[in-house]
């Protein structure tokens, strides 16, 4: 019974550090091209994540049975509660870390390392590599490439369709809530005008107004009668919703999995509670991944994001109906690397610290669960 609670109460922990770590991660784009604002963004994203674990239940089954450790370790290990304690430890505490410092990593990636960590110390050379290999590094090692690529080749497509149908792009400098055209400027990195580059475009503003002036690109014309710009806006949203629905789709199976290997109550409840959980902890801790991914891989615009938005979207919920755990963080970020690449805006500096990250998450993650197996046990 003690086991029981324990499980439940760690589980539940993960579930809030991914809530912090990966919520934002949907709507990124929309609070990074200026469609939305923090709250507004954020509230979105939690709807569409909770209706995408509760979807989980009906539709990504697999994904439970992948991450139960099954093939991976001995059956024995699976019902011994140190060892899914120790599993759900180590997984728990990078993300949270990763979340407190603003650093974008993959629940996914941390369950991987600290499955493999528990399962040599537990296993030692019966720890199933193979089973590793195909099931996890494959799928997370491909998935971002995959999205690099997708993106990079969509956005020029998708400009050149807008172009032929009559779409400009215009910038535009917002003061308040007046919106001043100012022509195709080439904005700064990011995406700010000075006092005297404001002053040089007869726009007169005092020294408060000029540091709250944001510059932003904006779209003009029409498609079927409506303006593109309320299109975009509405197909952003729309895609942003579906990013993060297949999140909670694709992470939720994989949090549950080994506390329904325990026997924790059934899988209804624990998906509820894990949904749950994963709300909270990003309506309270996401705001620090939240100004990394929106605003420090790349500056971006409506277009930009609806394109590597959609791009995210559908990668990841093939994946959860193939059950392939790709992680969402590498999918999404993959999306920005790849809109960075093609228009040029990507921030290198801030990219190669996040890959740098995901490349420690695995090892800190099997550090953090096979020290607590070895205190557990």
């Amino acid at each position: 019974m003690i086991w029981t609670i324990v499980i439940l109460i760690t589980t539940l922990f993960v579930a809030y550090a991914n809530g912090a770590n990966d919520n934002f991660k949907g709507v990124a784009t929309l609070f990074g091209s200026g469609t939305a604002d923090y709250r507004k963004a954020l509230l979105w994203a939690t709807a569409a994540t909770f209706a995408g674990s509760i979807a989980a239940f009906f539709l990504a089954a697999k994904l439970i049975q992948t991450f139960s450790g099954k093939g991976l370790v001995p059956d024995v290990f699976l019902a011994n509660p140190a060892f899914l304690v120790s599993v759900i430890l180590g997984a728990g505490l990078s993300v949270f870390i990763a979340a407190r410092i603003g650093i974008p990593i993959s629940t996914t990636h941390a369950l991987t390392g600290a499955l493999a960590g528990s399962g040599w110390l537990a296993a030692g050379d019966r720890l199933g590599f193979t089973t590793l290999g195909h099931n996890f590094f494959i799928p997370l090692l491909f998935s971002p490439i995959i999205a690099i690529v997708l993106t990079a080749a969509l956005y020029p497509l998708f400009r050149l369709a807008g172009e032929r149908a009559g779409i400009r792009k215009n910038t535009c400098v917002c003061i308040g809530e007046r919106i001043i055209p100012v022509g195709n400027l080439s904005l700064n990195e990011n995406g700010m005008l000075s006092v005297a580059e404001l002053k040089s475009l007869d726009i007169l503003v005092d020294e408060k107004e000029a540091c709250e002036a944001k510059a932003v690109e904006l779209y003009s014309g029409r498609v079927l009668g409506i303006e593109v710009g309320k299109i975009l806006d509405f197909g952003h949203f729309l895609s942003a919703g579906a990013v993060s629905f297949s999140r909670g789709l694709n992470d939720t199976p994989k949090i549950v999995a080994l506390s329904l290997g325990a026997g924790a109550l059934g899988l209804g409840w624990n998906i509820g509670g894990v949904a749950l959980a994963m709300a909270a902890g990003g309506l309270a801790s996401a705001r620090r991944v939240a100004e990394t991914m929106s605003k420090r891989i790349t500056r971006m615009n409506h277009s930009e994001g609806f394109t590597a938005n959609l791009v995210t979207a559908f990668l990841v919920i093939a994946a959860s109906g193939w059950g392939m755990p790709v992680s969402t963080t590498h999918v999404s970020c993959g999306s920005l690397f790849g809109l960075g690449l093609v228009t040029g805006k990507a921030r290198w500096k801030v990219i190669g610290g996040i890959v740098s990250a995901w490349v420690l998450t695995l090892p800190a993650a099997a550090l953090l669960a096979g020290i607590s197996y070895g205190v557990l046990r």
